[in-house]
């Protein structure tokens, strides 16, 4: 039992027999540690427990740890490839208690796993304690039988660990391994310590007291344990080897390396190996947990690393990018034990291979100015800073490049120079914001962003996460403190909160601290990546540099996701059935609801609206991974993946696709791929269902889609059941007979509508005038009338009982009142041929409508209609007709 994966197996497995729960790594990026950039211990993730802020379901925990050194005060970059030891990337093995056992149980379960479990030589072995620690002094003796002179006791604080300058602390034992007299160095505490042959293993922290404040310190109620084994060195001291790059995984990453490259880890090429296999790990990691490269905070770490990694992949003669072709050796050797290197393998793949690509064409170029610009130079010369951020601002070359380049000539750079030319193009940009219109309303976010510098977004793969308070605005102006009732924006070093972008509405939730509490309302993305939460001061005082947990509204994150990821679903739905001209217009991500605007010249028909629902539902019920990728813009768009309307990308966009096509082209092939920076739902599953509710037209060629997901879909359809159940309740059917039974009763309705219309006219020519006013067979001006008023005749059925009237008459003149529910009143006048010349339809009809209290009206000069406000003048309108006959 001595390869890595052995080992880590073991060491978890011997402590769950112990009654410690295996509690798997943490992510890379700290939630609940603002103050760190990178996990670079163990004991990160049980901070909370441990200061008593958080409380678990047990009282012992184990675990490999993935941890990095690489940015901040812990920083092993630099060194990493040239000695056997320094990694920017590492495993951690460790066991931990929270107020349960203590100093004497945690020597004896480390002594015996080393002893007996992993076998090592118990002469090998030697102890450091606190120099007045005579408690864990005597257990070492006690439980392990080590004679007085390999217990060494250490005075520095080496040897007296603390979590910071207040909080809790305790004195620490280390455990060694002595790697033999044929290498250089002398025990801890000797005047030879830095020497490599006694090597440590195994650091105990015994928590035991609380730093309240610099000169007070108590003694904790519930001591606790904190261990922690690099399982890199452990398996070197089990493979027999003394270099942590002789150890089994490393040997398989760099006879991938090898393989690639064609190149032997030999003489100078040897560094370059171990830097690619490392940086590989380190990178692939921290992609897998969320980081991607960028040019500032976590992002600028990882390309740091990743540009290391693919310098020395130049150096030994690789012509293509090398990196992206060493993921899978990486994913066989860690994989079984950290499946998020196989769920992350696309994403980790391509952003590799993206990052070499366009680092190669930097490097090219920067290289080739760089070495126009210094040809005069020698050693001990300097290159003008305003050169290097030529460099730098203009061909992407970084100054730390363009330093690494130049140290091997032994010419350096002049720094005052090169931060004079970055605070000028500062000040000519928050100058070009100024003059940006609307933004010109909001130039604080830019003083703002340029002393935090851009928020890091965590909320891809948590919702929960602590930060430190960088700026609070309040009415417009930066204060240092929010009291409660305050309306106040937030800025916070990193946030799992969603800032509004791509139609997808901001997050909102809550933050808190000690003494205060925040309801966060909004949050939004005020320039190139500041976050920036509105809420209310709920509680208490908040001011900038406290330390801030912060919590997204879950249920509302989730309804976004789910909306969101449907909207991808429903625009590909919509190419497919409506064609390839189908094209995004705008969209809103809510939390009740999806609308998505596109590109399409008519209505779509409700066939065709079932149709693209279905489909979208059919790659719900897949229930297949969502996965996320790194590309350029350009190869995103020639591999299909669609860009959306109104956003702005830069070099690189996250790629994310969703479902495998089941029909035409789309058939066995990715079925929605889509530039988005928006969160998705983990599975196509989990959106539930998609319930399209209405589509219209919004403006010309612009039609607009409304659905609902998940639990407002089943509530929608709920609804929709309950009402066709009440439908059919009334009908006396079934539901399922309530259609038909629903179209019978309408046409039944229709025929009787029909029937009761003839009946009225019909009553209307036959019969007189209610009040008298006129009649059959009067005579005006010396020519037939038929002037009536009616009630029920429809103002469009006048027309034809005039008609009929006018028949009736042979010759003449009819005139028809007809009187609606609203007290308003319709009246036609119609004119037999033979009478046109001398009446005209259209004059009289006006008379009658002026009678009404209305006005105008037309037609023809043997038919004209027109209507008033007050159907109680249709005598007096019917006598202004006779009137106006008289008098022409």
């Amino acid at each position: 039992m001595s390869g890595v994966n052995e080992i880590r197996s073991t060491f978890l497995d011997y402590f769950r027999k112990d009654g410690h729960e295996v509690v798997p790594s943490s992510p890379l990026v700290p939630r609940n540690d603002p103050t760190l950039m990178f996990v670079n211990a163990g004991m990160v993730q049980f901070k909370n427990v441990f200061t008593g802020l958080e409380s678990r379901s047990y009282s012992r925990a184990t675990t490999s740890q993935k941890c990095v050194r690489a940015g901040g005060k812990h920083n092993d970059l630099d060194n990493v490839g040239y000695t056997a030891r320094h990694h920017t990337f590492f495993e951690m093995l460790g066991n931990f208690s929270f107020g349960d056992y203590f100093k004497e149980h945690a020597i004896e379960l480390a002594w015996n796993l080393i002893t007996k479990e992993f076998g090592l030589d118990r002469e090998r072995l030697l102890v450091t304690v606190y120099h007045t620690d005579d408690e864990a002094a005597g257990f070492w003796k006690k439980v392990a039988g080590l004679p007085e002179e390999k217990i060494i006791r250490i005075a520095t604080s080496d040897n007296f660990w603390a979590m910071g300058d207040t909080g809790p602390c305790g004195p620490c034992s280390e455990i060694f391994y002595d790697h033999g007299e044929h290498i250089p160095g002398g025990p801890p505490g000797s005047p030879d310590e830095d020497g490599d042959r006694f090597i440590e293993i195994w650091n105990l922290v015994f928590m035991q007291y609380e730093q309240v404040t610099k000169e007070e310190r108590i003694t904790l109620p519930r001591p606790s344990i904190d261990t922690g084994m690099g399982l890199e060195r452990i398996a070197a001291v089990m493979q027999g080897v003394h270099d942590n790059y002789d150890i089994d995984l490393f040997r398989a990453l760099i006879r991938a390396s090898e393989e690639a490259t064609g190149v032997k880890a030999e003489g100078k090429n040897r560094a370059s190996h171990r830097v690619i296999a490392d940086h590989l790990r380190a990178s692939s990691f921290l992609i897998a947990d969320g980081v991607l490269p960028s040019n500032e905070g976590r992002g600028y770490v990882l390309r740091r690393i990743m540009r290391r990694a693919m310098r020395h992949a130049q150096l030994l003669g690789a012509s293509e990018p090398l990196m992206w072709r060493l993921v899978p050796a990486l994913v066989r050797e860690m994989g079984q034990a950290y499946p998020e290197l196989v769920r992350g393998q696309p994403l980790i793949t391509e952003t590799l291979k993206l990052e070499e690509t366009r680092f190669r064409k930097t490097l090219a170029r920067g290289l080739t100015l760089l070495s126009d610009a210094t040809e005069t130079l020698g050693s001990g010369d300097r290159l003008d800073g305003e050169t290097a951020f030529k460099l730098y601002d203009t061909y992407g070359f970084p100054l730390d490049l363009t330093q690494d380049a130049l140290r091997q000539r032994d010419i350096s750079v002049d720094l005052d120079s090169f931060n004079a030319a970055m605070q000028r193009q500062k000040a000519e940009a928050r100058a070009s914001w100024a003059g940006s219109g609307e933004a010109a309303t909001e130039t604080i976010w830019f003083s703002v962003k340029e002393k935090t510098g851009a928020t890091e977004f965590l909320g891809y793969d948590t919702e929960e996460a602590e930060g430190i308070v960088q700026a609070l605005v309040k009415d417009g102006a930066e204060v240092d403190a929010a009291e409660a009732g305050d309306e106040v924006r937030i800025i916070v070093n990193q946030t799992p909160f969603y800032g509004e972008s791509g139609g997808q509405m901001g997050d909102t939730g809550t933050m808190s601290g000690e003494g205060f509490a925040i309801e966060i309302t909004d949050t939004q993305k005020k320039g190139d990546g500041l976050f920036v939460h509105s809420g209310r001061v709920t509680k208490g005082k908040v001011t900038t540099n406290a330390s801030v947990a912060m919590q997204v509204d879950h249920a509302r994150r989730a309804r976004l996701r789910s909306n969101h990821s449907a909207t991808h679903l429903v625009h590909e739905a919509l190419r497919e059935v409506l064609g390839t001209h189908v094209a995004q217009k705008g969209s809103l991500v809510a939390p009740e609801r999806l609308r998505f605007d596109f590109s399409h010249p008519k209505p779509i028909s409700a066939e065709e609206l079932e149709r693209v629902e279905a489909m979208a539902n059919e790659i719900v019920v897949q229930n297949t991974p969502v996965t996320t990728r790194l590309m350029s813009v350009d190869d995103a768009i020639a591999e299909g993946a669609m860009a959306l309307f109104g956003e702005k990308y830069g070099d690189e966009v996250r790629v994310v696709s969703m479902g495998t096509g089941l029909h035409g082209d789309k058939q066995g092939k990715p079925y929605s791929v889509e530039l988005c920076g928006g969160t998705h739902v983990n599975a196509t599953g989990d959106i539930g269902l998609v319930r399209v509710v209405s589509e219209g037209a919004v403006a010309s060629g612009v039609r607009r889609i409304e659905a609902l997901t998940g639990e407002a879909a089943r509530r929608h359809l709920d609804e929709q059941d309950r009402r066709l159940k009440a439908v059919a309740a009334a009908l006396k059917v079934s539901p399922a007979d309530a259609v038909a039974r629903l179209e019978a009763v309408l046409e039944e309705r229709r025929k009787l509508e029909k029937d009761l219309v003839d009946a009225r006219k019909k009553l209307a020519l036959g019969g007189s005038s209610p009040n008298g006013a006129a009649g059959e067979g009067e005579t005006v001006a010396g020519v037939g009338f038929l002037g009536k008023s009616v009630s029920g005749v429809s103002p469009r059925d006048l027309k034809p009982l005039a008609d009929a009237g006018k028949s009736s008459l042979g010759s003449g003149v009819v005139v028809f009142v007809g009187a609606g529910e609203d007290g308003k009143a319709s009246v036609v006048v119609g004119v037999t041929d033979d009478l046109t010349k001398r009446f005209s339809a259209v004059d009289l009809v006006r008379v009658a409508s002026a009678a009404l209290g209305g006005q105008g009206g037309g037609g023809r000069p043997d038919m004209a209609q027109a209507g008033g406000p007050d159907a109680g003048k249709a005598d007096a309108a019917i006598a202004a007709v006779k009137a106006a006959m008289q008098a022409a």
